[in-house]
């Protein structure tokens, strides 16, 4: 199945304020720029379609003064009267003393009104400017019959500029006539419009580009303001909020809705601790009373069989004092100080605190490392490290081994834990949802370790080392 291409919104969604203002500059730009083109064209319409009624006006002119001339047919005309009409037309050329300005002045500025004129007769030299007969030319017919725009290279009228002229070209008895205006140009006027349309429209891409540029840094920094709120809630402070008006105020909404999570949070959390401290002291009570009277009747059992439940009893009470106390470690909030931590040293750490007991145990410890550090709290970790050594050395038996690794794998920081205990059984391996739950069954405790890892970002398996188990912590890049 062919893949949808995205729609005009979807692509929109994809594009950063900055491309939206660029192009938006870019799109101005050339509306501007189209704006001048179609403008230029109908200006230069309206010069030739003044230089062509002049021309038509010098034709009129013309043969009006040719008079009887006209009655000439080409076998009557001699070289006389061909010479005759080459000196009228260069007297007729050069005309009245202000046209002649007219085109000294349009070779030395450029500027239009001109006329040219060229005749050839059937017999003598034709008289004029010979280039209207050779140059290059074009009919425009939205000009008028038979008119022609004729384009005249440097050297054809004026030495070093080329011009644009629209000639008049009809036959008038045996003479081929042309006649001819320089079309103006554009003009001071029209070239500083030029200069004006062009300077605006760069003037509108830089502004675009540099209000684009000046919102971006202004919703970044609103952006990371949010963010670094956002961290520092996410590790247990909440006494920093996001501003919700000083640097964006496309942001107040969004900000609002933020800080009122935060509070709310703050709030949920402040009664979970309050419950839990209320919940600590309700149990704290009755766990001191429990133990208290274990110890009479302790005292006061006959037999072997009793003394040891009475021991068993104790050692249950003292586990669940010890797993309150670590509900409530992970609860303060004087635990979320966050630091780069090394693994390879905790493993080396809680394998040199434990090396008594399994030598005791006669359980010898590997610790096999590699430097890798993480981002959390060195307390939790610490307190997660020790705990799982202290129940993988519990859990193997005299002679076994516990294999502590800490390194990188797959690019991420790892640390297990193998151990060579009872491990599972096939029929009662965990799933990994719920391998926690699993082993916790085993009296191996991983509920407070899975919570420490879970609060740090990072997953936990619990597999088969056949024999034993192995826990293995990976924490993200």
């Amino acid at each position: 199945m062919a893949a949808r291409s995205p729609g005009p919104r979807g692509w929109l969604a994809r594009r950063t304020s900055t491309q939206l203002a660029a192009a938006m500059g870019v799109l101005a730009a050339l509306a501007l720029s189209g704006s001048l083109l179609i403008t230029g064209a109908a200006v230069r319409m309206d010069q030739r379609e003044k230089a062509a009624l002049a021309a038509l006006d010098d034709y009129g002119a013309m043969v009006s003064k040719l008079g009887s001339e006209a009655s000439l047919s080409a076998d009557q005309l001699t070289e006389a009267d061909a010479a005759w009409l080459s000196a009228w037309l260069s007297a007729f050329q050069d005309g009245p003393a202000r046209e002649a300005r007219t085109l000294e002045e349009t070779c030395r500025t450029g500027r239009g009104g001109a006329g040219v004129r060229f005749i050839r007769a059937p017999v003598g030299k034709p008289a004029g400017l010979a280039a209207l007969e050779t140059a290059r030319s074009e009919r425009a017919g939205r000009l008028g019959e038979d008119v022609h725009v004729v384009r005249l290279g440097p050297g054809d009228l004026c030495p070093s500029r080329a011009v644009e002229v629209v000639v008049v070209r009809r036959t008038f008895g045996a003479l081929d006539i042309a006649v001819g205006r320089v079309v103006d140009r554009s003009g001071d006027a029209w070239g500083w419009a030029v200069a004006a349309v062009i300077g605006t429209g760069l003037l509108l891409l830089v502004i675009g580009l540099a209000a684009a540029a000046v919102a971006r840094r202004r919703l970044t920094a609103a952006v990371a303001e949010v963010s670094r709120a956002l961290d520092r809630a996410a590790v247990g402070d909440f006494s920093l909020r996001a501003p919700e008006t000083a640097l964006a105020p496309e942001l107040t909404e969004l900000t609002g809705q933020v800080n009122l999570t935060l509070d709310r949070l703050d709030e949920l959390l402040s009664w979970l601790r309050d419950s839990a401290d209320q919940l600590a002291h309700d149990f704290r009570t009755p766990l001191a009373r429990a133990s208290v009277r274990l110890e009479k009747l302790r005292s006061a059992a006959t037999t072997p069989e009793a003394r040891r439940l009475v021991d068993e009893a104790r050692a249950d009470l003292a586990q669940i004092s010890r797993s309150m106390n670590e509900a409530m470690a992970l609860r303060d909030g004087e635990a979320w100080v966050f630091e780069s931590v090394r693994l390879d040293e905790l493993a080396a750490q809680a394998a040199d605190l434990y090396q008594p007991l399994a030598e005791e145990r006669g359980v010898s410890i590997r610790v096999e490392s590699e430097p890798a550090a993480v981002l959390g709290v060195r307390s939790l970790l610490q307190r997660a490290v020790t705990n799982l050594v202290d129940n993988a050395v519990k859990f193997s038996p005299e002679g076994g081994a516990v294999t502590l690794t800490a390194g990188l794998r797959d690019g991420g920081p790892v640390l297990s834990v193998a151990d060579q205990g009872p491990g599972f059984s096939p029929d009662r391996r965990p799933a990994p949802d719920v391998a926690g739950e699993a082993r916790e069954s085993h009296g191996m405790g991983l509920a407070f370790v899975r919570a420490i890892l879970k609060r740090h970002g990072a997953s936990m398996t619990v597999d088969d080392a056949a024999p034993g188990a192995v826990v293995t912590a990976r924490f993200s890049r």
